[in-house]
C-alpha cells in the first residue's frame, strides 16, 4: 500500500509531451507576481529554473523557498536546480552577463518567459516623459533584448527552443476606467514582437508565443482594489466568468506553450482573461 506522502507526490497521468523534464527555463521578473507563480509551474513540470529579477535579494529568497517547497510536496522526485540572477532588462550588457551566468551554472538555456514589466496610471497629457520611457524600456526593450540574447545562445547551439512573452489583454483593447495609454501600447508591441520573431526564427526551430492575461488577483492589484473597490466591480462585471483570474491560472498555459505539446504552435496569442475581450 502506498504511503500518504507517496500518494501526494505521485503525478496524475497526462500526455508525456507536456513535460519539461531536464529543460532549463529562464523567467524574467521571476521573483514575484505572475513570474514567480509561473516559475513554480515549470518546476512542477520537471524543469530547472533560473529566476531573473532586478531584485536579487528577493530572487535568492524565492529560489530557496521554491526548492524547499518542492522537496516537501514531491519527496520522491529529484529536486530541480533553481537559481537566482540579477538583471536590468533594459540594459543589453546586463542581459548578456546574466545569460552568460545562467549558462555557466545550468549548462544551457532551453526556454524563456519574459514576465518583467509594470504599469502606471496617468492621463496621457500628464504622463512624466521619463516614466513613460522607463516603462517602454522595461516592457518592450527588455522583452526584445532578452529574447535576442537567448536566441543567440540557441542559434550557437543549433538547438531549438521556445519562448513565451507575457503580454496583456491591454495590447488588444483599451481598458477603462483606468488611464494607461503607454502601457497598452507597450503590450501591443510585445504581442507583435512575438509574432514577428516567431516568423524570423521558425526555420531555426525557435518558437515564440504570447500569453495575454486579463485582470489577475495579484498583491499589486489587491492593493489597488483596496483603495478603489469600484474598479473590481467594473472589472469583474465585464468578465463573462464573473471573477478575476488567479496567477495559478497561468501555470497550465505557460507549460503548454513551452513544452513539445505545442510544437506546431508559434506566433500565437493565448488570452487568459475569463472571456473579457470577446464581449
Amino acid at each position: 500500500m502506498s504511503s500518504v506522502s507517496d500518494t501526494n507526490a505521485a503525478a496524475p497521468p497526462t500526455l508525456p509531451t507536456f513535460t519539461l523534464q531536464d529543460r532549463v527555463v529562464v523567467i524574467t521578473g521571476g521573483a514575484s507576481g505572475l513570474g514567480l507563480v509561473m516559475g513554480k509551474g515549470v518546476v512542477e513540470s520537471g524543469a530547472h529554473l533560473a529566476i531573473v529579477d532586478i531584485n536579487e535579494t528577493q530572487a535568492v529568497l524565492q529560489a530557496g523557498i521554491l526548492a524547499e517547497n518542492f522537496k516537501e510536496q514531491y519527496p520522491t522526485r529529484p529536486v530541480p536546480r533553481v537559481t537566482a540572477h540579477r538583471v536590468d532588462v533594459s540594459d543589453q550588457d546586463s542581459i548578456a552577463a546574466c545569460v552568460k551566468d545562467i549558462v555557466a551554472v545550468h549548462g544551457k538555456v532551453d526556454h524563456l518567459v519574459t514576465s518583467a514589466g509594470f504599469t502606471e496610471n496617468y492621463a496621457a497629457v500628464d504622463y512624466p516623459v521619463d516614466r513613460m520611457r522607463r516603462l517602454w524600456a522595461v516592457n518592450v526593450d527588455g522583452t526584445y533584448l532578452f529574447a535576442c540574447e537567448v536566441a543567440r545562445h540557441l542559434l550557437a547551439r543549433k538547438a531549438g527552443g521556445s519562448m513565451v512573452f507575457i503580454g496583456s489583454m491591454s495590447g488588444a483593447i483599451v481598458n477603462t476606467p483606468q488611464l494607461q495609454t503607454p502601457y497598452n501600447a507597450s503590450k501591443a508591441a510585445v504581442k507583435h514582437l512575438a509574432s514577428s520573431l516567431a516568423v524570423e526564427w521558425a526555420k531555426d526551430g525557435i518558437r515564440v508565443n504570447c500569453i495575454s492575461p486579463g485582470y489577475m488577483a495579484t498583491a499589486l492589484t489587491e492593493k489597488i482594489l483596496d483603495e478603489r473597490p469600484d474598479l473590481k466591480e467594473h472589472w469583474v462585471g465585464g468578465t463573462p466568468m464573473a471573477r478575476m483570474g488567479n496567477p495559478e491560472d497561468l501555470k497550465g498555459p505557460v507549460t503548454f506553450l513551452l513544452s513539445d505539446a505545442s510544437k506546431y504552435v508559434t506566433g500565437a496569442e493565448l488570452r487568459v482573461d475569463g472571456g473579457y475581450t470577446v464581449v
